[in-house]
Protein backbone atom coordinates (compact mmCIF):
# COMPACT_ATOMS: atom_id res chain seq x y z
CA UNK A 1 0.00 0.00 0.00
CA UNK A 2 2.85 2.66 1.03
CA UNK A 3 3.44 2.27 -3.01
CA UNK A 4 0.03 4.14 -3.67
CA UNK A 5 -0.61 7.44 -5.36
CA UNK A 6 -3.09 10.30 -4.28
CA UNK A 7 -4.07 11.96 -7.39
CA UNK A 8 -6.78 14.75 -8.57
CA UNK A 9 -8.55 14.02 -11.61
CA UNK A 10 -11.52 16.84 -12.64
CA UNK A 11 -14.15 15.58 -15.21
CA UNK A 12 -17.19 17.76 -15.87
CA UNK A 13 -16.08 20.29 -13.07
CA UNK A 14 -16.13 17.45 -10.76
CA UNK A 15 -12.61 16.52 -8.59
CA UNK A 16 -12.88 12.93 -7.88
CA UNK A 17 -9.55 11.62 -5.44
CA UNK A 18 -8.01 8.82 -6.17
CA UNK A 19 -5.31 5.98 -5.08
CA UNK A 20 -3.93 4.78 -7.40
CA UNK A 21 -0.62 2.43 -8.49
CA UNK A 22 1.59 5.10 -10.21
CA UNK A 23 2.04 2.87 -13.28
CA UNK A 24 -2.00 4.11 -13.97
CA UNK A 25 -1.46 7.69 -13.88
CA UNK A 26 -0.50 8.56 -17.23
CA UNK A 27 -3.26 6.32 -18.37
CA UNK A 28 -6.00 7.86 -16.60
CA UNK A 29 -4.87 11.42 -17.10
CA UNK A 30 -5.34 11.23 -20.92
CA UNK A 31 -8.35 9.41 -20.38
CA UNK A 32 -9.30 12.08 -18.20
CA UNK A 33 -7.90 14.94 -21.11
CA UNK A 34 -9.88 12.98 -23.51
CA UNK A 35 -13.52 12.98 -21.43
CA UNK A 36 -13.39 17.17 -21.21
CA UNK A 37 -12.18 17.59 -25.20
CA UNK A 38 -15.50 15.11 -25.86
CA UNK A 39 -17.48 16.87 -23.19
CA UNK A 40 -16.32 20.38 -24.68
CA UNK A 41 -17.10 18.44 -28.07
CA UNK A 42 -20.67 17.48 -27.15
CA UNK A 43 -21.39 20.67 -25.96
CA UNK A 44 -20.66 22.52 -28.60
CA UNK A 45 -22.39 20.89 -31.09
CA UNK A 46 -25.60 20.14 -29.34
CA UNK A 47 -27.83 22.17 -26.92
CA UNK A 48 -27.47 20.12 -23.56
CA UNK A 49 -28.84 21.31 -20.51
CA UNK A 50 -27.60 18.64 -18.01
CA UNK A 51 -24.02 17.27 -17.50
CA UNK A 52 -24.99 13.73 -17.01
CA UNK A 53 -26.52 13.77 -20.74
CA UNK A 54 -22.84 14.30 -22.17
CA UNK A 55 -21.53 12.23 -19.30
CA UNK A 56 -23.74 9.18 -21.10
CA UNK A 57 -22.99 10.09 -24.17
CA UNK A 58 -19.35 10.10 -23.63
CA UNK A 59 -19.69 6.64 -21.79
CA UNK A 60 -21.66 5.72 -24.83
CA UNK A 61 -18.69 6.74 -27.49
CA UNK A 62 -15.89 5.29 -25.15
CA UNK A 63 -17.92 1.70 -25.26
CA UNK A 64 -18.89 1.81 -28.57
CA UNK A 65 -14.92 2.47 -29.54
CA UNK A 66 -13.97 -0.15 -26.99
CA UNK A 67 -16.56 -3.02 -28.87
CA UNK A 68 -15.63 -1.72 -32.42
CA UNK A 69 -12.22 -2.75 -31.34
CA UNK A 70 -13.11 -5.89 -30.49
CA UNK A 71 -15.22 -6.29 -34.04
CA UNK A 72 -11.98 -5.21 -35.99
CA UNK A 73 -9.90 -7.84 -33.66
CA UNK A 74 -11.76 -10.32 -34.23
CA UNK A 75 -12.19 -9.87 -38.22
CA UNK A 76 -8.63 -8.78 -38.58
CA UNK A 77 -8.24 -12.41 -36.80
CA UNK A 78 -10.46 -14.46 -39.25
CA UNK A 79 -8.76 -13.14 -41.84
CA UNK A 80 -5.65 -13.97 -40.84
CA UNK A 81 -6.46 -17.23 -40.25
CA UNK A 82 -7.83 -17.46 -43.71
CA UNK A 83 -4.96 -16.37 -45.45
CA UNK A 84 -2.26 -18.89 -42.98
CA UNK A 85 -5.07 -21.85 -43.94
CA UNK A 86 -4.88 -20.83 -47.87
CA UNK A 87 -0.47 -20.68 -47.46
CA UNK A 88 -0.82 -23.97 -45.75
CA UNK A 89 -3.16 -25.59 -48.53
CA UNK A 90 -0.44 -24.25 -50.64
CA UNK A 91 2.42 -25.62 -49.13
CA UNK A 92 0.32 -29.00 -49.24
CA UNK A 93 0.02 -29.09 -52.89
CA UNK A 94 3.40 -27.64 -54.13
CA UNK A 95 4.73 -30.70 -51.14
CA UNK A 96 2.43 -33.79 -52.71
Amino acid sequence: MSNQLKIKISIADRVYPLTINPAQEEGLRKAAKKIEEMIKRFEKSYAVRDKQDVLAMCALQFAAQVEQKGIDKNTDEQHIEDKLEALNQLLQEHLT
